[in-house]
């Protein structure tokens, strides 16, 4: 599962790993050799603005770039030594970085949460060529606000609006062989939550193990002290 908890406007997006990736598939989109035309190599396919372009297409050789890694450990290390299930990841990761940065640049105050999920839901069955049961969306996308903490989608008809001083966690997922990949970032447009955001990503970082994490995170949030509306919480 990859994490990022990031203000929308307040952090570049060098900061959040997005235009590192970017320019991985850039280069990897320029070495590519998909033949000769004439003896000049053939251009690949660059993604469009919105993204709608299968990842498939962008990377004929089959070779995709690699994300931000964070090594798993004991008895999760099958996910590093297991070539096949390592591939399958990290075609799913160009996906995200299209998606994520993409909903960053549209989100803004006053969206329907029916129309930000089904925008972000059409645009992921585009890029991994939705496919029944071999290819799609893994789960509902979770857009939970405030003090909800997690899994909330709306339903058909819901007129939720986001507001100015939400603190929104969205989350989606893609799967490819029922092999899913997660993506969770949070979002807050009001800077009174920067230092929130900030405890986040740095509970979510802790080097721990698997049976340490709860206590980890614990330990990380607490040590951070959040100013909101002239209430200091802990």
């Amino acid at each position: 599962m990859e994490e990022e908890n990031v203000p929308v406007a307040a952090v570049p997006a060098e900061e959040n790993g997005v235009e590192e990736a970017t320019e991985r598939l850039d280069a990897l989109q320029t070495d590519a050799d998909d033949g000769k035309d004439n003896g000049k190599r053939k251009k690949l396919p660059e993604q469009n603005n919105p993204p709608s372009i299968p990842v498939a297409e962008l990377f004929p050789s089959g070779e995709f770039p690699e994300g931000e890694i964070q090594q798993y450990k004991n008895d999760n290390l099958w996910r590093v030594t297991s070539e096949e299930k390592r591939e399958l990841e990290r075609l799913q990761k160009p996906i995200y970085n299209s998606v994520r940065k993409y909903i960053r640049e549209i989100l803004k105050p006053g969206m329907l949460m029916t129309d930000l999920c089904e925008t972000l839901e059409n645009m992921v069955r585009k890029l991994i060529s939705e496919n029944g049961l071999q290819a799609g969306i893994a789960f509902p996308t979770g857009c939970s606000l405030n003090w909800v903490a997690a899994h909330w989608t709306p339903n058909t008809g819901d007129k939720t609006v986001l507001q100015y001083d939400d603190v929104m966690k969205l989350d989606f997922g893609t799967h490819i062989d029922g092999l899913i990949v997660d993506c969770a970032f949070t979002v807050a447009f009001n800077p009174m939550f920067d230092p929130l955001l900030e405890a986040s990503r740095e509970a979510t970082n802790a080097d721990v193990r698997l049976c340490d994490v709860g206590a980890a995170i614990q330990e990380v949030m607490e040590s951070y002290e959040v100013e909101i509306n002239g209430k200091t919480f802990q």
